[in-house]
């Protein structure tokens, strides 16, 4: 069954029970009302009969008339009683005694009362008299009464199925208004292919729940890009960036077979042979480094990570790697409380990241010095890696992200194009943003932005 639907049964059964107990009070106040009325009258009676059978001697005559008027206006059905302190009939014949002994003590004892027998409503009072204490019963059955209620049930009837139907339309109508958003979401994923990874989702005004939906698949979708951007730059290039290098080793292999050669001649074969083994060890690395960020990269686990540690573990790493005092860290300023330390990340791929980016740093400036400094405040973390190495041209700035792209000024150093690419992906996956400045000929400043 359709949400639409299901919301609709729901609000139109749980309206209607509402309304159908709202209708049952009203049916009991409405019975009780018609009720007590009644018995009004039949104590009315009750009091006219005492009048005219025991106060006839006592009122005036056209008082008395006036009583057997009113005394001649019978009610449905009605029957009067008599009974003296012996519970016998007295005044009207009651061959049959129409009311038990125990009525008649029963009324005899409380003065008065009020109770149903069936359909027919009865009234007893106990009436003090010159001519002796007498139990007088007036019974009744109110046709007009019921008739009245009953009429009232069925318009009731009729209006609880009218206003289910009204309330049904209604509420299918607004359910249907209400999800036409979802309805749109649900049109615009099924556009959604393999080939159009890029398209989004109306997030419509991001303040309820059905944005936070199309958000929550907008992101899924960016994730799903990104690996399929990832895995296909993988696919795509691998076979190119190892061919290269090996096309090259086999080609100065066979060459150099060709003939006998000089110890001079094979050392430089064996040289660029080496030469073309560390290109392709690197391009191996950086490949499998793709791969491995492929893999987090749609399952990152995000847990806190101390930036400052992890600076002070680079520091550590490069210092044994390329030598003491080669790479420097500047603490400018930090936080009062460490949290404000804490990045939500997955570690081992922001020290990919980062790595990635001194790496260069080192190799660009033919392992001069590079400096490393830390700014962290309430609102901020800012990490700036700067070197000394050959710079980047200003028109080259906005590609350096791409993957697999090389700078014109970088011909004759080992790479392949994928590092800063990688580390974008990374930096922005931990909602993070990297900037470059660069100078040709005098270095490079990469900064890496966190905002909490």
């Amino acid at each position: 069954m359709k949400i639409k639907n299901r919301l609709s049964l729901y609000f139109t059964a749980i309206s209607t029970v509402v309304l159908l107990i709202v209708e049952i009070a009203i049916c009991i106040t409405i019975n009780s009302i018609i009720k007590s009325d009644f018995y009004s009258k039949l104590s009315d009676r009750a009091s006219v009969a005492a009048q005219l059978y025991l106060e006839a001697d006592e009122i005036s005559a056209d008082s008395l008339n006036h009583v057997r008027g009113r005394y001649l206006q019978r009610l449905p059905d009605e029957v009067v009683r008599f009974y003296d302190d012996k519970n016998a009939a007295s005044f009207i014949t009651d061959k049959n005694q129409y009311w038990p002994s125990s009525v008649i003590n029963q009324v005899r004892k409380f003065r008065s009362m009020e109770f149903s027998e069936g359909a027919r409503q009865t009234v007893g009072i106990y009436y003090n008299d010159n001519q002796g204490n007498f139990v007088i019963l007036a019974s009744a059955i109110d046709h007009a009464g019921n008739k009245r209620l009953n009429d009232l049930v069925k318009a009731l009837s009729f209006l609880l199925l009218i206003v289910t139907i009204a309330l049904f339309t209604a509420s299918r109508w607004f359910a249907q208004k209400t999800l036409e958003p979802i309805d749109k979401v649900i049109s615009q994923m099924r556009q959604v292919r393999v080939g159009n990874l890029s398209l989004r989702v109306d997030e419509g005004n991001g303040k309820d729940e059905i944005s936070a939906l199309a958000y929550n698949f907008n992101q899924l979708l960016e994730h799903l890009e990104n690996a399929f951007e990832l895995q296909e730059t993988f696919v795509i290039n691998a076979s190119h960036e190892l061919r290269t290098p090996i096309t090259s080793i086999i080609g100065e292999i066979e060459i150099s077979l060709n003939k006998q050669r000089t110890t001079t001649e094979y050392e430089q074969v064996l040289l660029s042979i080496l030469t073309d083994a560390e290109r392709l060890k690197e391009t191996i690395t950086s490949l499998l480094e793709l791969a491995h960020v492929d893999m987090n990269y749609t399952h990152p686990a995000f847990k806190p990570v101390a930036i400052d540690d992890l600076i002070w573990e680079l520091n550590d790493y490069w210092t044994a790697r390329i030598g003491k005092s080669m790479f420097v860290v500047n603490v400018l300023k930090l936080p009062e409380d460490p949290d404000k330390l804490l990045i939500p990340a997955n570690r081992q791929l922001l020290t990919i990241a980062l790595n990635n980016i001194i790496g260069n740093a080192f190799k660009f400036s033919e392992n001069k010095k590079v400096r490393c400094d830390l700014y962290a405040d309430e609102n901020y973390i800012i990490v700036t890696i700067a070197d000394m190495g050959i710079g980047i041209p200003a028109d080259e700035l906005e590609k350096v992200f791409e993957s697999f792209y090389r700078g014109a000024n970088v011909k004759g150093y080992l790479g392949n194009g994928i590092g800063l690419y990688v580390t974008n992906k990374i930096i922005t996956l931990f909602n993070g943003s990297i900037s470059v400045n660069s100078i040709p000929g005098q270095g490079t400043n990469i900064k890496v932005t966190f905002v909490r």
